[in-house]
């Protein structure tokens, strides 16, 4: 009967690729084996001094910095990204942090991290869209870590505008000072911090977290995100 109605299901709503629009084959998800060969990977993930740890040198707290995938306008991970924010699918932004945990496992990047903080959205935000996608991305990250995912610890305190159509600058003068600890973090004193995001452009969000967050006595961070925009 469950293949009976899993048929009926692909037949009248069939699942299709994200990239490419194909149909997709059983045990693919979200993307063909296709397309998934074919984003555009980083190859720094286990590289200490990559171009993305080089754009937070300026703070001390921050011990690594990580990202999978490289980001284009209009390409396929900008399609996954939407997809991750803008379409509901939160089993997809989980699917990534299985992936992104997966291609990270053998180097050692999350030796020594105690809990995973993903960046938050403000609560109106947050109840339009119904999900934070950076929360998710860090649920499959933990599915296969074993790391606890900590969502008490740092709130947005401004519904600022998206940052999708800023240039640098402005994107550096929206993210002053959107973010603050709350009581609940005292338990994240002296601890090693993931800070995880969907994508990594010039920086600012991460950074203005980065800021808040520095105020836990004792704290480092790591940061990883999914997406690197060049």
């Amino acid at each position: 009967m469950k293949n009976l109605w899993t048929d009926l299901c692909d037949f009248f709503f069939p699942r299709l690729c994200l990239g490419c629009g194909k149909k997709l084959l059983a045990g693919e998800r979200a993307l063909c084996m296709q397309c998934m060969s074919e984003l555009p990977r980083t190859h720094s993930l286990d590289m200490p001094g990559n171009e993305m740890e080089c754009c937070l040198w300026s703070s001390p707290l921050v011990c690594r910095a990580s990202s999978l995938f490289y980001y284009t306008k209009g390409g396929m991970v900008s399609k996954i990204l939407q997809g991750m924010k803008y379409q509901g699918r939160k089993e997809l932004c989980r699917q990534m942090g299985h992936l992104l945990a997966s291609e990270l496992a053998d180097s050692g990047f999350f030796t020594g991290i105690d809990a995973i903080v993903p960046v938050p959205l403000h609560p109106l935000r947050l109840k339009r869209r119904g999900y934070n996608q950076s929360e998710w991305l860090s649920k499959g990250i933990a599915d296969l870590t074993g790391i606890p995912v900590v969502t008490d610890a740092l709130i947005r305190t401004h519904n600022n505008a998206t940052q999708t159509h800023k240039s640098g600058s402005e994107r550096w003068q929206n993210a002053r000072h959107l973010f603050r600890v709350t009581p609940d973090s005292n338990h994240l004193i002296h601890k090693h911090i993931l800070l995880v995001d969907d994508v990594f452009t010039t920086g600012a969000t991460t950074a203005s977290c980065i800021d808040s967050l520095s105020s836990i006595e004792g704290v480092k961070i790591s940061v990883v995100t999914l997406a690197y925009a060049k």
